[in-house]
């Protein structure tokens, strides 16, 4: 059993791809440890296998080759339908693209996941509420995606993310559809919820964006580089 305040641990990872007549390795020998509490950059340029690294976390993907624990469990053991019940209830995801239902308001957007779950109607439109307050994002709670900016759009979408109280929260270029001023507001709420003490792994190309974490790992042709200092 892992220690428990590893919230993730892979050892010796590797991952390829068939493209034809030839085989791609987008993850070569990765070893990587995320404690409780910590807020971990992932930096690489397109192509270098951070986003097959981020499936893999996020059991979107499955271990191929090597061992990957989250929160303890062995998840290149799980099947398809396990590995979809711990991303629902383990992990918090918030992207680019901020996925939210055009049809819903703000509120059942971020309801949604718990409604899914069976929560009751009622609790989990006062967890909902609660996190929508500390997105400050109370007042718009009955307006929908369009009728918002894409700053407001994405706190939408971290209060949902944040909803099930998830072991992680995993981000996946968050600020890449917005302005710099927008970002930068972005950033500063994540290093307020990792204060909080949530758990953050942040994948990016921007080496702007990586150094609002409190850890850099670099990732190039699939290797893993972990930052001095």
């Amino acid at each position: 059993m892992k220690d428990r305040t590893n919230v993730i641990h892979i050892e010796s990872l590797s991952r390829s791809f068939r493209i034809g007549e030839s085989e791609v390795q987008a993850l070569k020998n990765v070893n990587l440890t995320v404690n409780e509490g910590e807020f971990l950059g992932i930096l690489g340029p397109s192509g270098s296998g951070k986003s097959t690294l981020m499936n893999v976390i996020g059991c979107m993907d499955t271990v191929q080759k090597g061992e990957y624990h989250l929160m303890g469990l062995p998840i290149q053991n799980m099947n398809d339908a396990q590995l979809t019940l711990i991303r629902n209830r383990l992990i918090g995801f918030i992207f680019q693209k901020y996925f939210l239902v055009p049809k819903y308001s703000v509120l059942q957007n971020v309801m949604m996941p718990l409604l899914v779950r069976g929560v009751s109607h009622r609790e989990a439109m006062e967890r909902s509420l609660e996190k929508l307050d500390l997105l400050e994002m109370k007042e718009r709670i009955h307006h929908r995606p369009n009728e918002l900016s894409g700053g407001q759009q994405q706190r939408v979408a971290i209060a949902r993310a944040l909803v099930g109280e998830p072991k992680l929260l995993l981000a996946d270029e968050p600020t890449g559809a917005l302005d710099t001023k927008t970002g930068a507001e972005v950033l500063a709420l994540f290093e307020k919820l990792n204060a909080m003490g949530n758990t953050i792994v942040m994948i990016t190309h921007d080496l702007n964006v990586a150094q609002h974490a409190h850890r850099i790992v670099r990732i190039i042709d699939g290797v893993l580089h972990e930052e001095a200092g």
